[in-house]
């Protein structure tokens, strides 16, 4: 392998080395646990890493509640969001997504940004983050920034819509419908018990009033298409619903706005139609376990 190492310390050296750097092979890389080893298989030549783990920069690393909106910096670990007091009253879809990525060793160095810009279908935190309707804060080498729902941060596996003067900054999660209660969470199916990459996942967080009706929804995929993906149709269909009075008809047409979401492929993992029929029957599951939770 042949790479050179830079290391920026704050935003204005970032921003000259993303500048120096257009036109030749770059990657930005926080934690590591991807790109290091995208290094060791590809064995590039002439590539340039540049070091984020010095950068002191809070909108880049530091998680704050501003207006009752979250602000997650790229850098922050994904064991500081597991953590996190409000995350876990707020977005626990999101808590729950960090608690199941793979090992703590690895939730200590892996960067709510990294498991973003991968673009992996299977990425946890992503998912969650796209259920969530999160935005993405993008900054460009001229410092100038721009605004990107996280459902249309990815175009395809492995890419997103970054381009090669820019890199993400923050996320944005919005606030809730003020006196709402929350059913939000997430699963992950895999083949292992632990470190598992998901066969297939869902995140979902839904917002219900005191009656129990839903005002908002939002519902995301994982491992069960070429990127993540938000499902518009199943999170409509739940709007103005009582949960407690869900039908079972009702709860077949959610999981079937769910599955058409969907295009699985086959793998080791699993065959498309297992990913298929998995998702349909968490999907099922999420609905029957909620309306029983409040009978």
């Amino acid at each position: 392998m042949d790479f050179n190492v830079l290391s920026p310390a704050n935003r204005s050296e970032l921003l000259a080395v993303i500048k120096e750097l257009q036109g030749s092979s770059f990657r930005f890389c926080a934690g590591g646990t991807d790109v290091l080893l995208e290094i060791r298989k590809s064995k590039p030549v002439g590539l340039t890493v540049v070091n984020l783990n010095r950068l002191k920069d809070d909108e880049f690393t530091a998680i704050k509640l501003n207006e009752a909106e979250l602000r997650i910096g790229s850098l922050a670990t994904v064991a500081r969001i597991a953590v996190n007091p409000v995350a876990a009253e707020r977005y626990p879809v999101l808590q729950q997504a960090a608690n199941s990525l793979a090992s703590r060793q690895i939730r200590e160095v892996a960067t709510v940004g990294g498991n973003i810009c991968t673009a992996s279908p299977a990425g946890d935190v992503a998912c969650a983050l796209v259920a969530l309707k999160t935005d993405c804060d993008i900054l460009r080498a001229d410092g100038s920034a721009r605004s990107v729902s996280i459902g249309d941060f990815f175009t395809g596996v492995r890419k997103t819509v970054l381009g090669t003067d820019e890199i993400l900054r923050s996320v944005i999660l919005h606030p809730n419908y003020p006196g709402v209660k929350l059913q939000s969470g997430f699963i992950k199916v895999g083949i292992r018990r632990s470190m598992e990459c998901a066969v297939v996942s869902l995140a979902y967080h839904i917002q219900v009033t005191e009656k129990d009706e839903v005002v908002e929804a939002g519902l995301a995929i994982g491992s069960a298409a070429p990127t993540i993906r938000f499902a518009p149709e199943a999170s409509q269909f739940l709007i103005g619903r009582n949960l407690r009075l869900l039908d079972i008809d009702s709860i077949e047409t959610f999981a079937e706005l769910i599955t058409r979401v969907a295009s699985p492929i086959s793998d080791k993992r699993g065959s498309a139609e297992y990913r298929r029929t998995t998702l349909r029957n968490i999907s099922k599951g999420i609905l029957e376990d909620i309306k029983k939770s409040l009978i």
